[in-house]
Protein backbone atom coordinates (compact mmCIF):
# COMPACT_ATOMS: atom_id res chain seq x y z
CA UNK A 1 0.00 0.00 0.00
CA UNK A 2 1.45 3.62 -0.71
CA UNK A 3 -0.02 6.40 0.47
CA UNK A 4 1.32 10.45 -0.27
CA UNK A 5 2.65 12.37 2.13
CA UNK A 6 3.67 16.04 2.74
CA UNK A 7 6.54 16.09 4.72
CA UNK A 8 8.93 19.13 5.89
CA UNK A 9 7.08 21.57 3.77
CA UNK A 10 8.73 24.57 2.40
CA UNK A 11 12.03 22.24 2.22
CA UNK A 12 13.49 21.97 -1.36
CA UNK A 13 13.90 18.81 -3.18
CA UNK A 14 17.27 17.05 -4.07
CA UNK A 15 18.14 17.77 -7.85
CA UNK A 16 16.91 15.08 -9.78
CA UNK A 17 14.52 14.23 -6.84
CA UNK A 18 10.30 14.23 -7.20
CA UNK A 19 8.48 16.99 -5.27
CA UNK A 20 8.05 16.41 -1.29
CA UNK A 21 4.35 16.54 -2.19
CA UNK A 22 4.69 13.91 -4.19
CA UNK A 23 6.82 11.50 -2.51
CA UNK A 24 5.07 8.06 -1.84
CA UNK A 25 5.60 5.75 1.27
CA UNK A 26 4.84 2.01 1.85
CA UNK A 27 4.03 0.69 5.15
CA UNK A 28 5.96 -2.60 5.92
CA UNK A 29 5.60 -4.99 9.54
CA UNK A 30 9.17 -5.22 10.83
CA UNK A 31 11.03 -7.21 13.82
CA UNK A 32 14.01 -5.93 15.67
CA UNK A 33 14.65 -9.46 17.27
CA UNK A 34 13.59 -12.82 16.01
CA UNK A 35 10.07 -14.14 17.58
CA UNK A 36 9.81 -10.28 18.62
CA UNK A 37 6.83 -8.22 18.19
CA UNK A 38 6.03 -6.82 15.01
CA UNK A 39 5.89 -3.25 14.02
CA UNK A 40 4.58 -0.83 11.80
CA UNK A 41 7.27 1.15 9.68
CA UNK A 42 6.78 3.84 6.89
CA UNK A 43 9.58 4.09 4.29
CA UNK A 44 9.99 5.47 1.28
CA UNK A 45 11.61 2.19 -0.84
CA UNK A 46 9.05 0.67 -2.37
CA UNK A 47 10.47 -2.85 -3.17
CA UNK A 48 11.18 -4.36 0.28
CA UNK A 49 10.61 -7.91 0.29
CA UNK A 50 10.26 -10.09 3.47
CA UNK A 51 13.87 -11.03 5.38
CA UNK A 52 15.14 -7.66 3.69
CA UNK A 53 17.24 -5.74 5.94
CA UNK A 54 16.12 -2.38 6.95
CA UNK A 55 17.62 1.02 9.06
CA UNK A 56 14.50 2.22 11.31
CA UNK A 57 14.94 5.40 13.16
CA UNK A 58 14.17 5.37 16.99
CA UNK A 59 14.66 7.67 19.73
CA UNK A 60 18.55 6.42 20.72
CA UNK A 61 19.46 6.49 16.94
CA UNK A 62 18.98 4.42 13.91
CA UNK A 63 18.37 0.12 14.40
CA UNK A 64 18.07 -2.91 12.14
CA UNK A 65 15.04 -4.53 11.69
CA UNK A 66 14.09 -7.57 9.50
CA UNK A 67 11.09 -6.95 7.26
CA UNK A 68 8.25 -9.63 7.83
CA UNK A 69 5.90 -8.38 5.14
CA UNK A 70 3.73 -5.53 3.71
CA UNK A 71 1.28 -3.67 5.77
CA UNK A 72 -2.12 -1.97 4.68
CA UNK A 73 -1.93 2.12 4.12
CA UNK A 74 -4.57 4.48 4.99
CA UNK A 75 -8.00 4.08 5.06
CA UNK A 76 -7.99 6.33 1.63
CA UNK A 77 -5.94 8.45 -1.04
CA UNK A 78 -4.22 11.09 1.05
CA UNK A 79 -4.61 9.46 4.05
CA UNK A 80 -1.76 8.43 6.38
CA UNK A 81 -1.67 5.53 8.92
CA UNK A 82 0.34 5.49 12.14
CA UNK A 83 3.40 3.72 12.14
CA UNK A 84 5.84 3.15 15.26
CA UNK A 85 8.90 3.70 12.97
CA UNK A 86 10.40 5.20 9.53
CA UNK A 87 12.93 3.24 7.72
CA UNK A 88 14.92 5.54 5.97
CA UNK A 89 17.43 3.46 3.77
CA UNK A 90 18.99 -0.73 3.56
CA UNK A 91 21.16 -1.25 5.73
CA UNK A 92 24.20 -2.27 4.22
CA UNK A 93 26.77 -5.25 4.05
CA UNK A 94 28.76 -4.44 7.01
CA UNK A 95 25.82 -3.39 8.96
CA UNK A 96 24.04 -6.39 8.14
CA UNK A 97 26.78 -8.08 9.47
CA UNK A 98 27.09 -6.98 12.93
CA UNK A 99 23.47 -7.31 13.11
CA UNK A 100 23.97 -10.88 12.55
CA UNK A 101 26.56 -10.86 15.60
CA UNK A 102 24.33 -9.11 17.74
CA UNK A 103 21.88 -12.14 19.22
CA UNK A 104 25.46 -13.54 20.55
CA UNK A 105 26.76 -10.54 21.93
CA UNK A 106 23.15 -10.76 23.90
CA UNK A 107 23.72 -14.64 24.92
CA UNK A 108 27.45 -13.63 25.87
CA UNK A 109 26.15 -10.63 27.97
CA UNK A 110 23.35 -12.80 29.21
CA UNK A 111 25.71 -15.40 30.66
CA UNK A 112 28.20 -13.43 32.21
CA UNK A 113 25.15 -11.28 33.74
CA UNK A 114 23.95 -14.15 35.52
CA UNK A 115 27.24 -15.22 36.83
CA UNK A 116 27.70 -12.41 38.30
CA UNK A 117 24.05 -12.18 39.94
CA UNK A 118 24.95 -15.97 41.13
CA UNK A 119 28.29 -14.72 42.52
CA UNK A 120 26.61 -11.65 44.12
CA UNK A 121 23.63 -13.81 45.64
CA UNK A 122 21.12 -12.09 44.18
CA UNK A 123 17.32 -12.48 44.60
CA UNK A 124 16.38 -11.72 41.11
CA UNK A 125 15.72 -13.73 37.76
CA UNK A 126 17.53 -12.39 34.51
CA UNK A 127 15.14 -12.66 31.56
CA UNK A 128 16.15 -11.09 28.61
CA UNK A 129 19.18 -9.01 27.57
CA UNK A 130 18.90 -6.33 24.83
CA UNK A 131 22.07 -3.86 23.54
CA UNK A 132 21.55 -1.46 21.16
CA UNK A 133 23.03 -1.57 17.63
CA UNK A 134 25.67 1.36 18.15
CA UNK A 135 26.92 -0.48 21.54
CA UNK A 136 25.86 2.75 23.50
CA UNK A 137 24.25 0.98 25.84
CA UNK A 138 22.87 -2.54 27.33
CA UNK A 139 19.49 -3.23 29.16
CA UNK A 140 18.99 -6.28 31.32
CA UNK A 141 15.64 -6.98 32.34
CA UNK A 142 14.88 -8.94 34.86
CA UNK A 143 11.92 -10.00 37.55
CA UNK A 144 12.44 -9.68 41.41
CA UNK A 145 9.76 -10.03 43.94
CA UNK A 146 11.16 -7.18 46.09
CA UNK A 147 12.85 -3.72 45.15
CA UNK A 148 16.74 -5.12 44.72
CA UNK A 149 20.08 -3.42 45.61
CA UNK A 150 22.11 -4.04 42.69
CA UNK A 151 24.60 -1.68 42.68
CA UNK A 152 27.30 -3.73 42.77
CA UNK A 153 26.13 -5.68 39.85
CA UNK A 154 25.94 -2.69 37.47
CA UNK A 155 29.16 -1.65 38.47
CA UNK A 156 31.14 -5.49 37.50
CA UNK A 157 28.78 -4.62 34.55
CA UNK A 158 29.74 -1.45 33.46
CA UNK A 159 34.05 -2.60 34.06
CA UNK A 160 33.01 -5.54 31.62
CA UNK A 161 31.39 -3.94 28.90
CA UNK A 162 32.43 -0.42 29.00
CA UNK A 163 29.49 0.84 28.06
CA UNK A 164 26.16 2.23 29.47
CA UNK A 165 23.96 -0.56 31.63
CA UNK A 166 20.49 -0.32 32.91
CA UNK A 167 18.61 -2.59 35.01
CA UNK A 168 15.21 -3.08 34.31
CA UNK A 169 12.24 -4.98 36.69
CA UNK A 170 9.60 -6.03 34.77
CA UNK A 171 6.28 -8.00 35.70
CA UNK A 172 5.54 -11.25 34.97
CA UNK A 173 2.83 -10.39 32.18
CA UNK A 174 6.29 -8.28 30.91
CA UNK A 175 8.45 -11.42 31.46
CA UNK A 176 5.70 -13.68 29.68
CA UNK A 177 5.72 -11.23 26.80
CA UNK A 178 9.24 -11.47 26.17
CA UNK A 179 9.59 -14.95 26.26
CA UNK A 180 6.70 -15.85 24.33
CA UNK A 181 4.40 -18.74 24.14
CA UNK A 182 1.13 -20.29 22.56
CA UNK A 183 -2.37 -20.01 24.52
CA UNK A 184 -5.03 -21.92 25.40
CA UNK A 185 -6.85 -21.05 22.10
CA UNK A 186 -4.26 -22.25 19.55
CA UNK A 187 -2.63 -19.16 18.38
CA UNK A 188 0.64 -17.19 19.36
CA UNK A 189 0.23 -15.12 22.48
CA UNK A 190 -1.66 -11.77 22.40
CA UNK A 191 0.82 -9.89 24.33
CA UNK A 192 4.09 -11.09 22.45
CA UNK A 193 1.91 -10.37 18.67
CA UNK A 194 0.18 -7.18 19.13
CA UNK A 195 -0.64 -5.47 22.05
CA UNK A 196 0.79 -2.52 22.66
CA UNK A 197 0.32 -2.38 26.73
CA UNK A 198 -1.57 -4.14 29.13
CA UNK A 199 -5.07 -3.03 30.00
CA UNK A 200 -6.64 -3.53 33.78
CA UNK A 201 -8.06 -7.29 33.66
CA UNK A 202 -10.88 -7.90 36.70
CA UNK A 203 -12.73 -11.04 37.66
CA UNK A 204 -15.86 -9.09 36.59
CA UNK A 205 -15.03 -9.34 33.13
CA UNK A 206 -15.70 -12.93 33.24
CA UNK A 207 -18.48 -12.63 35.50
CA UNK A 208 -19.63 -9.74 32.98
CA UNK A 209 -19.58 -12.70 30.04
CA UNK A 210 -20.61 -15.48 31.89
CA UNK A 211 -17.12 -17.45 31.67
CA UNK A 212 -16.48 -20.25 34.82
CA UNK A 213 -14.93 -18.42 37.30
CA UNK A 214 -11.83 -21.33 37.71
CA UNK A 215 -8.57 -19.81 37.66
CA UNK A 216 -7.28 -22.82 34.98
CA UNK A 217 -9.57 -21.57 32.24
CA UNK A 218 -9.44 -17.66 32.75
CA UNK A 219 -5.78 -17.24 33.62
CA UNK A 220 -2.76 -16.85 31.03
CA UNK A 221 0.44 -18.62 31.34
CA UNK A 222 1.52 -15.84 33.48
CA UNK A 223 -0.86 -16.65 35.90
CA UNK A 224 -3.06 -13.56 35.75
CA UNK A 225 -6.12 -13.05 33.98
CA UNK A 226 -6.29 -13.53 30.47
CA UNK A 227 -6.26 -10.16 28.42
CA UNK A 228 -8.18 -11.26 26.01
CA UNK A 229 -11.00 -11.00 28.72
CA UNK A 230 -11.26 -7.17 27.69
CA UNK A 231 -11.96 -7.59 24.06
CA UNK A 232 -15.78 -8.45 24.32
CA UNK A 233 -16.43 -6.74 27.75
CA UNK A 234 -17.44 -3.64 26.82
CA UNK A 235 -19.90 -5.83 24.19
CA UNK A 236 -21.54 -7.54 26.60
CA UNK A 237 -21.97 -4.63 29.13
CA UNK A 238 -23.92 -3.02 26.03
CA UNK A 239 -25.95 -5.97 25.66
CA UNK A 240 -27.15 -6.56 28.81
CA UNK A 241 -28.04 -3.34 29.93
CA UNK A 242 -31.66 -3.42 27.95
CA UNK A 243 -32.12 -7.15 29.48
CA UNK A 244 -33.81 -7.83 32.91
CA UNK A 245 -31.15 -8.34 35.62
CA UNK A 246 -30.79 -11.83 37.21
CA UNK A 247 -33.25 -12.47 39.83
CA UNK A 248 -36.50 -10.26 38.54
CA UNK A 249 -39.75 -11.89 37.88
CA UNK A 250 -42.12 -11.43 35.26
CA UNK A 251 -45.35 -12.77 34.07
CA UNK A 252 -45.49 -14.68 31.11
CA UNK A 253 -48.27 -16.16 29.66
CA UNK A 254 -50.33 -16.03 33.23
CA UNK A 255 -47.32 -17.52 34.65
CA UNK A 256 -44.77 -15.96 36.97
CA UNK A 257 -40.73 -16.66 35.87
CA UNK A 258 -37.54 -15.13 37.84
CA UNK A 259 -34.67 -14.54 35.73
CA UNK A 260 -31.67 -17.07 36.82
CA UNK A 261 -29.48 -16.39 33.45
CA UNK A 262 -29.08 -13.90 30.50
CA UNK A 263 -28.13 -14.89 27.10
CA UNK A 264 -27.00 -11.65 25.35
CA UNK A 265 -25.71 -13.12 21.92
CA UNK A 266 -28.80 -14.74 21.36
CA UNK A 267 -30.78 -12.09 23.16
CA UNK A 268 -33.44 -14.55 24.79
CA UNK A 269 -32.86 -15.40 28.85
CA UNK A 270 -33.75 -18.12 30.74
CA UNK A 271 -36.46 -18.17 33.73
CA UNK A 272 -37.85 -20.51 36.40
CA UNK A 273 -41.17 -20.88 37.43
CA UNK A 274 -42.28 -21.17 41.31
CA UNK A 275 -42.88 -25.16 39.94
CA UNK A 276 -39.44 -25.45 38.22
CA UNK A 277 -40.07 -25.61 35.31
CA UNK A 278 -37.34 -23.92 32.92
CA UNK A 279 -38.26 -21.91 29.76
CA UNK A 280 -36.25 -19.87 27.31
CA UNK A 281 -37.98 -16.70 26.57
CA UNK A 282 -36.91 -15.16 23.47
CA UNK A 283 -36.60 -10.76 22.92
CA UNK A 284 -39.63 -10.67 21.98
CA UNK A 285 -41.35 -12.30 24.53
CA UNK A 286 -39.38 -10.94 27.60
CA UNK A 287 -40.03 -7.23 26.50
CA UNK A 288 -43.83 -8.15 26.14
CA UNK A 289 -43.67 -9.72 29.95
CA UNK A 290 -45.34 -7.64 32.61
CA UNK A 291 -42.49 -6.86 35.90
CA UNK A 292 -43.69 -8.90 38.98
CA UNK A 293 -42.65 -7.74 42.38
CA UNK A 294 -40.47 -10.16 44.45
CA UNK A 295 -42.91 -11.33 47.17
CA UNK A 296 -45.13 -11.99 44.29
CA UNK A 297 -43.02 -15.38 43.48
CA UNK A 298 -43.23 -17.97 46.41
CA UNK A 299 -41.60 -21.50 46.22
CA UNK A 300 -38.48 -22.78 46.11
CA UNK A 301 -36.49 -19.59 45.24
CA UNK A 302 -37.30 -18.32 48.40
CA UNK A 303 -35.58 -20.93 50.70
CA UNK A 304 -37.02 -22.11 53.19
CA UNK A 305 -38.68 -20.40 56.39
CA UNK A 306 -36.78 -20.30 59.12
CA UNK A 307 -39.02 -20.22 62.37
CA UNK A 308 -38.67 -17.40 64.78
CA UNK A 309 -37.87 -18.17 68.40
CA UNK A 310 -38.39 -15.84 70.90
CA UNK A 311 -35.72 -14.99 73.50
Amino acid sequence: MTETILQNPGQEPPNGAAPVEEQQFYYYHIRFRDKDQEHTVQSHIPDLSPGATVMATTDHGPEPARIVGRAPGGAGPGMQRPAAYVATRRANREEEEKYARLPNLEQEAFAICLRQIKKLDLPMQLVRVERFFNGSKIIFFFTADNRVDFRELVKSLVQEFRTRVEMRQIGVRHETKMLGGIGACGRELCCCSFLKKFESISIKMAKTQDLPLNPAKISGLCNRLLCCLTYEYDSYRTMKKGMPRLGRCISHEGQVYRIVRLMPLQGSVLGVSRDGEEIVLTEEQWQAAKPVPKPGLKGPHKGPTRPTTKK
